[in-house]
């Protein structure tokens, strides 16, 4: 199943060596989320149809597979953490009243409010009753607790009443909660129905690889069009999120460019050139370039987490993983 070191760090390439557990785990996906309901089909083939990239499902299958020992659940475990994932997508883009991800329209911007938080509710509890089929307590726990982190990290995100006067401590504490514990989890699955002795250290290179994957999303939205990663240009600073280069770049502004932010957070609906402006100050205060220098530490210590597994394709290719996740925004 696993028989080759990838040479190039794309998704496409370090997934075919699992391309027909992935295949499966689609045709999963789509008979977990059939219901007797027209209407909850019409919205649940909608958001199949706009096929992600299968990281998590991915991470779960390789972590699976260290060690030697695949079991025939993971595909239904890689299928359950992406109904999560997903799940979790149509809920913040309800919350963020995003009108469209990857190029197409969120269910909130196609449907209603109301239908995306019933949709993303639905996902939830169908993920959750497909892992408890499979028996195991402590599968269901480790989900419920990654679901648990993740909506408090957006409580957090939503409480916030001073945004540009979140630290650097605030923002991995958000990363932690709302990405890294997901594919964490997606990672200790893997082990757990695989090798279990494997459990700790892959459950924690999941999470800096998560923190890595954040902090290079947070950096796309900087230095990436919309055609790269299917959702607008600048919208961070639309929405009014502050993300890590912004962080690092506010204390080096000088009166003129902290006051060009703050009208940016001001504004209800910032103008291009607004954001443009705010873009290419923290570009030249060095905030992108700190930013990426954090992602490849967390990057590093995701490698240094897979030192103590057996030197064999699976983990070689969770290695070229990190690579892949850091060098999107190149």
């Amino acid at each position: 199943m696993l028989d080759a070191i990838i040479p190039t760090p794309t998704l496409e390439t370090l997934q075919e060596p699992i391309a027909l557990r992935l295949a499966e785990v689609q045709q999963d996906l789509a008979a977990m989320v059939e219901a007797d309901f027209g209407a909850v089909n019409e919205v649940s083939d909608y958001l199949l149809s706009a096929r992600g990239k299968l990281l998590r499902p991915t991470l779960v299958l390789l972590c699976n597979a260290v060690g030697g020992r695949p079991a025939p659940e993971a595909v239904r475990l890689a299928a359950v953490v992406e109904l999560m994932h997903v799940a979790t997508l149509v809920h913040d883009d309800a919350v963020d009243h995003s009108p469209e991800r990857r190029g197409m329209p969120t269910v909130n911007s196609r449907w209603s409010h109301q239908v995306a938080v019933i949709m993303g509710d639905y996902l939830y509890s169908r993920a959750l009753v497909e892992i408890t089929d499979l028996g195991r307590v402590d599968a269901v726990r480790l989900l419920a607790e990654a679901s648990n982190r993740m909506s408090i990290g957006e409580m957090r995100q939503l409480a916030a009443h001073d945004a540009l006067g979140a630290t650097e401590d605030d923002y991995y504490l958000l990363c932690d909660r709302k990405t890294a514990s997901l594919i964490s989890a997606a990672c200790e699955l893997g082990a757990m129905y695989g090798e279990a002795a494997f459990r700790e250290p892959l459950a924690a290179y999941g999470r800096d690889l998560g923190m890595a994957f954040q902090i290079t999303d947070d950096l796309l939205d900087y230095t990436q069009t919309a055609d790269v990663t299917g959702k607008p240009s600048g919208l961070d600073l639309r929405e009014h999120k502050v993300t890590l280069p912004l962080i690092a770049a506010l204390p080096r502004l000088d009166a003129s460019g902290r006051r060009a932010v703050g009208d940016v957070f001001e504004d209800p609906h910032p103008s291009e050139d607004k954001i443009d402006r705010v873009v290419n100050l923290v570009r030249e205060a060095g905030g992108l370039t700190y930013a990426e220098g954090k992602a490849r530490d967390y990057a590093d210590a995701a490698r240094g987490r897979l030192v103590s597994l057996p030197d064999e394709p699976a983990v070689r290719i969770l290695d070229q993983t990190v690579n892949f996740v850091v060098g999107r925004h190149k």
